[in-house]
């Protein structure tokens, strides 16, 4: 292909904003033709890539953005919509087998409505979340098999039909593929057997109720799973070999190279519009002011707010490792022979569906451990002491239903490693443990909070169970340590996710509340690292998401206050995470443990293009939930100075591409006696609007109403 070089003085002479067709040869051997505005594709263009890759469609300031095709050298291809360079809308992508699919897009993923045909003759036609069948949808096999109902992770899970081309049907309840509980399986002679179902023959158990006497007496229901299923295998999704937003160049602007292929004099160091259309020497610098911080600047003759440049400390590891010698140290020792001996201990399968008595705050397991040892417990260096479990089948149900290893479980707890003790005590004067490998949080109970945990357990373990999204604190254990001899000392204490348990730094921390009385950080400026947890007056940014996640946020929102609501719960708070994006650096893999912490050399950091290789990796886009390792942008905001409690500052158009972190905690504060005090006495002093401690309905509107300022859909 002959190409003519664009000339570089025509570049600079024409006026900004005038779109002109151009042809563009990259240094790297790519090729661009089409519209061209303000040094960048914008308009209609075409794109090709030395690999045999090329997009050709619609392109905004560099980006593409609207409709357009994108093929790949192996044949696959896609048309449809794209958004700021991923394929994220309504669009059809046929794979190199022949497989297609034709439906919503979000970020590079299947998600919503969508049609597969897949080249065998298998047909699915249903609702997708993150790239695999997930919600309702009909499966339809090439020998008129056909599955109708629930689906989850690309499997059949939940309640649903399966019809085969015979005439006879399974109705009830699936999990992971195959019929698992409750279930009637019916031939076309009107026979049926109806029962619990299981792949463990030990589990399952129903009645066989033949049409007439001479009925199949013989038949077991083991016959399902290994014959009638067999030929019912779902098609898995070919993977998108390289994807669209993945390719996107870093544009340098026409002055970047002559014809001669060198340099012009008008080659000062490359410049780029960000989104909000900022202009910048291409990403954003990371740089370290001498102060220890770390600083995203862009250059000087970007148009930012007169709030100066953001400032982020590099994160370090929270809390004092618990070794001999720590006041707390029997008590952790007492807490790992506990955990090992409550999750170690034998028992029977159970199933998701669990009786009442399991709920009863009588059903409590007590077990002594003395030094020596017993029949039950292991010889040990600490005092002697009595361990108490909790409803134990309720949260052994828990950490099954939160996809929780038992052996996983136990070694994150209870390994060689020891636990770490946050500085300081919460403000209800609670202490905090931190495994070593951040999985999981553990937290001291005052009597009245076990009591309200025992107290609405039946409800939080319904709510969980039927919103998979559910931001609200994970618990997976409730015990209690008794010291033996005179103290006779308690400490109860109950074991949580950590929902910051991340590779990525989480550089600011706040903690929501939508409340305006003491919700300011004491601290002055320069003792506030990434570890310190800002409050709503501090808030100073407006969280951008895209449009199908702010949907699945705003819901979820109502049903997690609705839910705190009825079970007159208040003060809880939106403990949110961020993760800029310019302040990652290249380092090892993804760390076994902890927060990465940045090095500050910014000769080391990572391109957008690569982080967005890192961030859209197939095994990273699992780990992509609601509230969970969520790309998105905030935009920075600014209170007004004659208004000393504004909750929402203004925005000032400067965004920041981050990975968000974010759910309900301290969720175990009902409204009792002491907080109605509480409320009465500050409400004299007080703005009663303004303090934390109101009334379950009113917090839950005036929560659910601030969250959904702050978090708003990113257009």
């Amino acid at each position: 292909m002959s190409v003519a070089h664009a000339d570089d003085a025509d570049d600079y002479s024409r006026p900004t904003g005038e779109s002109y067709h151009a042809e563009k040869a990259l240094p790297s051997g790519d090729f661009y033709t089409g519209q061209w505005r303000d040094n960048l594709p914008h308009g209609h263009g075409k794109y090709l890539w030395t690999d045999g890759c090329m997009y050709v469609g619609d392109w905004h300031r560099g980006k593409t953005m609207g409709k357009g095709r994108f093929s790949w050298p192996s044949g696959a291809t896609y048309e449809g919509d794209f958004k700021n360079g991923y394929m994220d809308g309504k669009g059809t992508y046929i794979d190199s087998s022949g497989d297609l699919y034709r439906g919503s897009w979000v970020m590079n993923l299947r998600h919503g409505q969508g049609t597969k045909s897949y080249v065998n003759g298998d047909c699915y036609d249903g609702e997708w979340r993150r790239g695999l069948q997930d919600g309702h949808g009909r499966y339809q096999w090439k020998n008129e098999n056909h599955y109708i109902g629930q689906w989850k992770n690309g499997l059949m899970n939940g309640n649903g039909t399966m019809i085969w081309s015979n005439g006879n049907r399974y109705d009830g309840s699936w999990e992971e593929g195959a019929p698992k509980g409750n279930g009637t399986f019916r031939w076309s002679d009107g026979s049926f057997y109806v029962g619990v179902w299981s792949k463990d023959p030990k589990e399952q158990n129903g009645t066989y109720y033949p049409s007439t006497s001479s009925g199949n007496f013989d038949w077991q229901p083991q016959q399902v799973f290994y014959v009638d299923l067999s030929e019912c295998v779902v098609c898995t999704c070919q993977r998108i070999p390289v994807l669209p937003s993945q390719k996107m160049p870093v544009w340098y602007g026409s002055s970047e190279q002559s014809s001669s292929g060198n340099r012009t004099k008008n080659s000062e160091r490359p410049r780029r519009r960000s989104v909000d259309g900022r202009v910048s020497n291409g990403e954003m610098e990371l740089r370290n002011n001498g102060s220890g911080y770390l600083q995203l600047d862009d250059n000087a003759e970007s148009n930012r707010s007169s709030l100066g440049p953001l400032r982020i400390q590099p994160a370090k590891k929270q809390g004092q490792t618990i070794s001999k010698g720590h006041k707390n140290y029997e008590l952790m020792l007492n807490l790992q022979l506990g955990i090992r001996h409550s999750v170690g201990r034998p028992a029977p399968a159970t199933s998701l569906d669990l009786k009442a008595s399991a709920f009863d705050p009588k059903e409590k397991l007590w077990t002594k451990f003395p030094s020596e040892g017993s029949k039950y417990t292991p010889p040990h260096q600490s005092c002697e002491f009595k361990w108490k479990d909790y409803c134990p089948v309720v949260f052994r149900t828990l950490r099954k239903l939160f996809s929780v290893d038992a052996a996983d479980y136990m070694l994150s707890i209870c390994g060689n490693d020891a636990l770490r003790e946050l500085s300081s005590p919460g403000k209800s004067g609670s202490f905090f443990y931190l495994t070593n490998d951040d999985r999981y949080m553990i937290k001291t109970m005052k009597k009245a909070e076990t009591k309200v945990l025992i107290r609405m357990l039946p409800a939080y373990y319904n709510h969980v169970r039927a919103c998979e999204n559910t931001l609200v604190t994970k618990f997976f254990g409730l015990h209690c340590v008794k010291l033996t001899g005179t103290a006779q000392k308690k400490v109860r204490f109950v074991i949580m996710g950590n929902l910051f348990c991340t590779g990525h730094s989480i550089h600011r921390r706040f903690d929501l509340k939508g409340s305006s009385h003491g919700r300011l950080t004491t601290k002055p400026e320069s003792e506030i690292d990434p570890n310190t947890t800002l409050k709503d007056l501090d808030l100073n940014f407006a969280f951008r998401l895209q449009k199908n996640w702010f949907q699945e946020f705003c819901r979820q929102v109502d049903r997690d206050c609705e839910f705190l609501e009825q079970e007159r719960i208040m003060d809880y708070s939106l403990l949110v995470g961020l993760h800029f994006r310019e302040a990652s650096f290249k380092d090892s893999a993804t760390p076994t443990s902890g927060a990465r912490t940045p090095t500050g050399n910014p000769d080391t950091r990572l391109s957008r293009a690569e982080m967005d290789r890192f961030l859209l990796d197939a095994s990273k886009l699992a780990s992509i939930k609601l509230g969970i390792n969520m790309p998105a942008r905030v935009e920075r905001t600014a209170r007004r100075s004659d208004c000393e409690n504004q909750l929402v500052g203004e925005p000032t158009g400067e965004f920041y591409d981050v990975i968000l972190y974010f759910g309900i905690i301290d969720i175990l504060q009902d409204y009792d006696i002491s907080k109605k005090l509480e409320h009465a006495y500050k409400s004299m002093q007080y703005d009663p609007t303004s303090i934390s401690a109101v009334d379950p309905k009113q917090y839950s509107r005036r929560f659910r109403d601030f969250i959904l300022r702050v978090f708003v859909e990113d257009t």
